[in-house]
């Protein structure tokens, strides 16, 4: 099938677009990559001290002649997602061994979890949290001992930070290992709706708790299709997985044995080898289309509306909201898991998951086909799944068909034509929106604004029972410069509320929403931000305001708006508390979140 002409023409416009930065950036990764093996370079005494604690690796490493492999970890025992990675080191070092060569941990990376600090001080830290990630694993990778690396990382702001250092040590393969999801709980529809119970005082904190427990139980990736699962798919459609890895449970034989192949596939495409495969080679503009069409076939994040940009920069690759949108439009919504329906990662992968969908858009022409990957030449090889026979890792080619159409259907019947995301422009700025889970009857919402500074003002005037009519509410003063963009997904269960009352509501902010939002049109990232006198800044109660995702517009209907002066608000309690005294230089010096919201690169 040939490529689809849509996908042709924004791949052209960004290899166009990032034509002098592109170059720039393989310029580099050769003069690294023809500096030789690093480990040769160093003095003996530079050696002396990487090797000190290796104990029988000792004479390996000082030899230099078999690949050491650097492993970057995300590891700790409070993100679920993370807890799995705990034994994956010694598992590593054991399988190089066996291969011949050798592993160390280079350096750990801090790991936050949005579910923790949701609706609490610590989520100003959450997005700027991914920019520390790529500067820690920098740090890791500098030492300038390793021939490869892995990467072992699965959240938010993990794995962007994490792609961001491996594109900036480009010159060095780049493995990405997952730890799965967990085990399917309480299905997150029903959690949901216990979440609204509680937001209307139905139920008490107790029943609540328990409905949380019984969702959040064990280790792994929570199993809704937030940013978290989201990440998953693109490591795996973007070649940074061995096929088939993402969505395998921890503590299995078979997420053990894609584990140690992984690490044994690292150790093959280093430059000591014949299979040299470094990670700038796979990080392409191919490659983040490959991206772009993964998420909107799933239905994915729109955090990576963020992280894709900034991860992209890091090659050398520039993207706009007008890529995510073109290819939105090109692209068939595939799959249905919540919070675009109710099945779980679980379910979508037992339906066929990725190795299916994969296929589908490559026979759709949706995706290019010739990608470099960690697992060879072409992407094809992503259309297998990993299974175990006779206690030994094989793949097999994957399903033909779905084997559930209620959560993954074919490229040529979809739930969609088109993916759901869409940007959004007008006399309020830049922004998008994602509906693939707003009923049809939603996308445009036309009401007088409610205008607040913080979400929890928004809380308090939904208890005091101040919203009794069609509302768009408006959260100001929430982006990068403001206050680090925190998530406003604790707005969801009162949006929520307010819509199932038969309220016709939207939610504009220059803020974000979960991997989770839903039901309630939002309009978020809003370009430029309120704190740097951005259109939102000059929104007053009582505006009309109208979005409309068919249409793309998000607009003021005010004759006089141009012409107010923006509202400044007091941004100082911002600064103090939780660690954000640490991060004023990250909120001077943020660049918009349409371009990534990066402070480096």
């Amino acid at each position: 099938m040939p490529l689809n002409s849509t996908i042709a023409r924004v791949t052209d416009r960004i290899r166009a677009r990032s034509a002098e930065s592109r170059r720039r950036y393989l310029d580099q990764m050769a003069r690294a990559r023809d500096s030789g093996t690093a480990r040769a370079h160093l003095a003996c005494g530079n050696q002396a001290h990487a090797y000190a604690a290796m104990g029988t690796d000792k004479d390996a490493l000082a030899e230099g002649r078999a690949p050491n492999i650097g492993i970057v970890t995300a590891y700790n025992d409070m993100l679920s997602a993370h807890q799995p990675y705990e034994g994956y080191p010694a598992l590593i070092r054991a399988a190089v061994r066996r291969a011949g060569a050798t592993a160390q941990v280079a350096g750990g990376v801090p790991a936050m979890c949005d579910g923790v600090t949701q609706g609490q001080a610590g989520m100003e830290l959450s997005l700027f949290s991914r920019d520390v990630i790529a500067l820690a694993a920098g740090v890791a990778l500098s030492h300038n001992t390793f021939d490869a690396a892995l990467f072992l990382g699965v959240c938010d702001k993990i794995v962007p930070g994490l792609v961001m250092a491996a594109a900036t040590f480009g010159h060095l393969p780049a493995v990405f290992l997952p730890a799965g999801p967990m085990t399917s709980g309480l299905p997150n529809d029903e959690k949901s709706k216990v979440r609204q119970k509680f937001a209307t005082g139905e139920i008490g904190r107790a029943e609540l708790m328990a409905a949380e427990m019984a969702s959040y139980h064990g280790p792994g990736t929570c199993t809704f299709y937030g940013t978290a699962n989201t990440n998953q798919m693109l490591m795996e459609i973007m070649g940074l997985h061995l096929p088939g890895a993402s969505f395998v449970n921890p503590g299995t034989p078979l997420r053990e044995a894609l584990t140690i192949a992984g690490a044994e596939r690292a150790a093959q495409i280093t430059a000591l080898g014949n299979a040299y495969t470094p990670a700038a080679d796979i990080l392409d503009e191919r490659t983040f289309v490959n991206g772009l069409v993964g998420l909107m076939a799933t239905g994915g994040s729109t955090n990576l509306v963020i992280h894709l940009p900034a991860m992209a920069r890091a090659a050398g690759v520039i993207l706009d909201l007008e890529d995510f949108a073109d290819i939105s439009a090109a692209t068939p919504l595939m799959a249905k898991v919540y919070p675009n329906g109710m099945a779980d990662v679980n379910h979508f992968h037992a339906a066929g998951g990725l190795a299916y969908m994969i296929g589908e858009l490559l026979d759709a022409g949706l995706l290019h086909p010739d990608t470099k990957t960690v697992a060879g030449d072409g992407l094809a090889l992503y259309t297998r799944e990993p299974k175990l026979v006779d206690g030994r890792l094989a793949w097999a080619e994957g399903p033909a068909r779905t084997l559930n159409d209620r959560i993954l259907r074919p490229a040529a019947s979809p739930f969609q034509p088109e993916g759901g995301l869409k940007q959004l422009t007008g006399n309020l700025g830049r922004g998008v929106i994602k509906i693939s889970a707003v009923a049809p009857d939603r996308h445009v919402i036309e009401a007088p604004a409610r205008v607040f500074h913080d979400q929890e003002n928004v809380k308090r005037a939904f208890r005091a029972g101040e919203f009794t009519s069609d509302t768009v509410v408006v959260v100001r003063f929430q982006g990068p410069r403001a206050n680090g963009m925190p998530e406003l997904h604790s707005l969801t269960p009162t949006l929520a509320v307010l819509q199932d009352r038969g309220l016709r509501v939207a939610l504009v902010t220059d803020g974000r929403m979960s991997g989770a939002s839903g039901k309630v049109p939002a309009a978020i990232h809003v370009c430029p931000e309120a704190a740097d006198g951005g259109p939102l800044a000059r929104v007053r109660d009582g505006d009309v305001i109208r979005l409309d995702a068919d249409a793309g517009t998000l607009s003021v209907l005010a004759p006089d708006f141009d012409r107010r002066p923006p509202v400044r608000a007091d941004l100082s309690t911002n600064a103090q508390g939780t660690g954000r005294e640490m991060f004023e230089v990250f909120r001077r010096n943020v660049g918009p979140a349409t371009s990534g919201a990066a402070t480096i690169l």
